[in-house]
């Protein structure tokens, strides 16, 4: 008969020398790893991970979403396998702390920057205002839409719960920061509608020494002094005041800047109609827009259509603005964030993640 009382001696293997195999093969884990694991215990604050460790790995519920989770089962699963973030280095009884949250941050910062990239236009609904705007989330990260580019009559407080296009204007994750505008989502949109040689009415809405800016719809173009009339123009106080209305043909459209240039003199039927008889510039203005189409259409297929000195006498959409007058023309509207507001910029990431957590983490040794 075989005698089944086997000593450690004759075995050959001891616990130590089990321990020395676990050390020997032991992979070494640090903070900032991504790797996977398997879900083996949910606790009612968090769970125990396997991850090939000695020690059971522990991810606290604060850590397993980029929301509000109020239990672990609303994420994970038993003997679920999935990537976790190490968040901290083993604590006095190996065990280490884990993260999904982390892995969602980076993602939610990758795609934010190339959707920016993509100059891609995003909805959100409004969930808070604070005094200098509206906060939103844009792929779970907290953004910010300054009061001066939100672009609606309601007071911002009225705001929470609606949905609003946005585009980006900053996103920098290394200053926590995601800034978009709601006015430039629907400047872009209203400039798609626009088109060169399109006769729109427009309102008077500020004058400066350079030129006129003309409400037209909800966003703002200039009309410049040197595109009011043929005939010199001292001030272009001199011909409009603040809140006229007036019939301007569009001469250009840059989105990318956000750019629209107005004319009234190429309504002009003749040369000085803006000062002399400016209601027979706008009653004529469509009859003087197809025509300025035409040379126009003329121009870009390289046909002369009409005389010399007229084609001099004219300037087309091509021409250059003087570089003098270059840096006076704002944007049809404005990209700073004002410095009074900018310390109201919350974080994208709405808390600092611990470098370590404080809760009691139940400790598990693998047997």
């Amino acid at each position: 008969m075989v005698n089944q009382k086997l000593t450690a001696t004759e075995i050959g293997f001891t616990h130590d020398d089990f321990a020395a195999l676990l050390d020997k093969y032991d992979y070494h884990f640090s903070p900032g790893d991504i790797v996977p694991g398997t879900v083996f215990s949910i606790e009612p604050r968090g769970a125990l991970i396997d991850i090939g460790a000695k020690t059971a790995a522990y991810i606290p519920i604060q850590e397993m979403s980029i929301n509000r989770v109020d239990s672990p089962d609303e994420v994970l699963q038993s003997n679920e396998t999935r990537e976790f973030f190490i968040l901290t280095d083993e604590n006095e009884d190996g065990q280490l702390t884990l993260s999904i949250r982390r892995i969602e941050y980076m993602r939610a910062w990758e795609r934010v920057r190339q959707l920016q990239a993509e100059d891609a236009t995003v909805r959100s609904g409004v969930f808070a205002t604070n005094r200098g705007g509206a906060l939103v989330r844009i792929e779970g990260l907290r953004g910010f839409i300054p009061g001066s580019h939100i672009s609606t009559r309601k007071p911002k407080e009225e705001l929470v719960g609606e949905d609003l296009p946005l585009k980006f204007l900053e996103v920098d994750e290394e200053r926590n920061r995601l800034v978009l505008s709601h006015r430039r989502a629907l400047v872009e949109r209203k400039m798609n509608r626009l088109e060169v040689g399109e006769v729109v009415i427009g309102t008077v809405r500020g004058i400066k020494p350079y030129g006129a800016f003309i409400d037209i719809g909800g966003v703002s173009g200039l009309l410049h002094i040197s595109e009011i009339s043929h005939e010199h123009i001292d001030t272009p106080h001199s011909v409009f005041n603040v809140n006229d209305e007036v019939k301007v043909m569009i001469i250009d459209l840059d989105a990318e800047r956000g750019r629209i240039s107005l004319s009234t003199k190429q309504l002009e039927p003749e040369p000085g109609d803006m000062i002399k008889n400016r209601q027979l510039v706008y009653d004529k203005a469509e009859e003087m827009a197809v025509r300025y189409r035409e040379q126009m259409l003329a121009k870009q297929q390289g046909i002369t259509a009409a005389p010399a000195e007229q084609a001099e006498e004219q300037v087309l959409v091509g021409d250059e603005i003087p570089p003098a007058m270059e840096e006076a023309i704002p944007p049809a509207m404005e990209e700073a964030i004002p410095p009074a507001i900018e310390e109201a910029i919350p974080p994208a990431v709405e808390e600092a993640i611990p470098p370590a957590i404080e809760e009691e983490i139940p400790v598990a040794i693998k047997e």
